[in-house]
């Protein structure tokens, strides 16, 4: 499938101003494109505990596995202080690696946007030697 990744770039930028985050002040924005052409967003929700804080990009996941969606093709990233897009990538966090590596295939593609740049890497590059459903059939 062929897609827009400039579009699915902004609209991970358009998410990442919903984020709430006024602990860390950094703010996380996704959009995961689906094998059907629909995107799902999402943004970092904080939490006063920390550890029930939950990622931009699980909830982006969480958002379309909630809806019926299980295959996917994408997903932008963004994040920085103030919701303004920082110059260097924003990778997704471990956790975040491993619900990918859930639903994903090894070439699934992750955009890390920049203020001036896309880096592209396959959910491979980024967890080489994941632990997936297959390890537990």
């Amino acid at each position: 499938m062929t897609y827009n990744l400039n579009n699915l770039c902004k609209t991970a930028a358009d998410a990442m101003q919903n984020a709430y985050a006024p602990y860390s002040g950094y703010k996380v924005g996704a959009a995961l494109l689906c094998a059907d052409g629909s995107v799902y967003t999402g943004c970092n929700i904080e939490n006063a505990s920390y550890s029930a804080t939950n990622c931009a990009e699980r909830t982006a996941f969480f958002k379309a596995v909630s809806e019926g969606k299980y295959n996917f093709i994408a997903i932008a990233v963004c994040g920085g202080k103030g919701g303004v897009i920082e110059d260097s990538p924003f990778p997704p966090c471990g956790i975040c690696r491993q619900v990918m590596r859930e639903f994903c295939n090894a070439d699934f593609k992750i955009h890390m946007v920049t203020k001036n740049d896309i880096k592209t890497y396959t959910l491979d590059e980024l967890l080489p030697y994941g632990f997936g459903p297959e390890h537990i059939k």
